[in-house]
């Protein structure tokens, strides 16, 4: 697939679990994550996406719009 949003994350995320949840900040210095494919901001801010996927370790997120279009792509089972 040619989409300028693939950047070599199949290496990490290729057939990963996922579960689908709210985003709660780690800590007062990490306050959010971004969608590793199209780079949107997730955090408990208004304006910022405030749910989505995440690998169990919650140490990568997915926005709805790129796990709709990569779902199939990187096999992902969702918990």
């Amino acid at each position: 697939m040619n989409d300028w949003r693939i950047q070599g994350q199949e290496n990490y995320l290729k057939d990963c679990n996922l579960v689908f949840k709210k985003f709660y900040k780690f800590s007062d210095t990490w306050d959010h994550e971004h969608c590793e494919f199209c780079w949107s901001k997730f955090s408990e801010f208004k304006d910022d996406l405030h749910q989505g996927y995440c690998t169990l370790d919650g140490k990568y997120w997915i926005c709805e719009g790129c796990f709709k279009d990569f779902k199939d792509m990187f096999h992902w089972n969702v918990n």
